[in-house]
This record gives C-alpha cells, sequence and structure tokens, in this order.
C-alpha cells in the first residue's frame, strides 16, 4: 500500500483549510461513499498505517453529470451522503448554449497550452476564433480544451490566423462523423 509509519498525508489533510474538488462524484462506490460520509460528519482522517486523528476543515466540491438525487433514489448513492454534499448546487448550462463563453475560454486554455507545449503561437486578435463558435461543443470545456491542445501542437510557429482555425474546425467536424480507431496521446 505504500504505507509509512505514521502515514502520509492524504487529500483531504493536503486541503486543510482550502477546498477539494472531487470530479465525477456519481461514480464512487459505495464503500468509499460510507468513508466519506464520515469524513465530512467527523471533520477528521486518519491516515493510512497511523494511529492518530488528524482534524481538517475542507470545503468540498463535488461535479457530476448524472443527478445524485435521482442515484439516491435509486439506492445507488448514499441519501445521508447526498444531503451532506447538496449544500449548494448549480446546473451549469452546457457549453453549446454559452457561446459568449466559448472564445474566452478557448484563449485560456490555448496560453496554457502553449506554455506547456514551449510554443512560440501568437494571433492579431480575438477574431481569429469566430469559426469555433459554428461548433457543438458536446464535450464541452474539456472538449474545447483537447482542440486547443490540438491546434497548439499541429500549428507551425507563427501566426494563428482566422483562416487557420477555420481549416482546423473542419477536420475537427470530419473526424467526429467518421468513425475510426484511434489512439490518444497524452
Amino acid at each position: 500500500t505504500g504505507a509509512l509509519k505514521g502515514g502520509k498525508p492524504g487529500l483531504f489533510e493536503l486541503a486543510h483549510g482550502g477546498s477539494l474538488f472531487l470530479d465525477e462524484i456519481g461514480e464512487i462506490s459505495p464503500q468509499f461513499q460510507a468513508k466519506l460520509l464520515r469524513v465530512l460528519q467527523e471533520k477528521e482522517v486518519r491516515r493510512i498505517g497511523g494511529d492518530r486523528v488528524i482534524p481538517i476543515d475542507v470545503r468540498v466540491i463535488c461535479a457530476t453529470n448524472k443527478s445524485l438525487y435521482d442515484l439516491s433514489q435509486d439506492g445507488q448513492f448514499r441519501e445521508d451522503l447526498y444531503y451532506r454534499l447538496s449544500t449548494l448546487e448549480l446546473d451549469l448550462i452546457p457549453l453549446r448554449y454559452r457561446n459568449e463563453d466559448i472564445i474566452p475560454l478557448a484563449i485560456s486554455f490555448l496560453k496554457s497550452e502553449i506554455m506547456r507545449e514551449k510554443r512560440a503561437l501568437f494571433w492579431e486578435n480575438k477574431d481569429v476564433f469566430r469559426p469555433l463558435l459554428d461548433y457543438e461543443w458536446l464535450g464541452n470545456a474539456r472538449e474545447l480544451q483537447n482542440a486547443m491542445h490540438r491546434l497548439v501542437i499541429c500549428t507551425p510557429e507563427g501566426n494563428i490566423t482566422q483562416n487557420h482555425v477555420s481549416q482546423f474546425m473542419k477536420l475537427i467536424k470530419k473526424k467526429k462523423r467518421k468513425s475510426s480507431f484511434r489512439i490518444n496521446f497524452n
């Protein structure tokens, strides 16, 4: 297990005094649901291999693409955990219905990917990215982020133009219609 005498800090302990984001919360096992509920109720953890209880103060933020309420009614998610987590619920509108967010998000993702890939890419203004608005982003921000990563990888050093983005989006649309074997490199 990699346990050490006294244990080592886990996510909740590391997040003490801050926030912890748990993605895909609707997918966790019943056993983990019970452990999570105990941590949230007692506001304390014990390290693996440890012998002392450590108090924690953590704000938990969760995301899911499923209705936790429906899962709790069907017995697939602990009802008591649902009520512990549902202090404030936000239903986010899919990206395809928020055109005003597409270009700012794309530019943010693009800048991150440029830095990560250590590339020298530039653009005149945000209008260069207008072709992104003609696409239905069913994968939401993750799909957009992935597209910006591909754009960075596939673009030669230099200036990104509206024509370049338009051609790139045509390739994405064409690939989406095709069903083929794909290998993803991350």
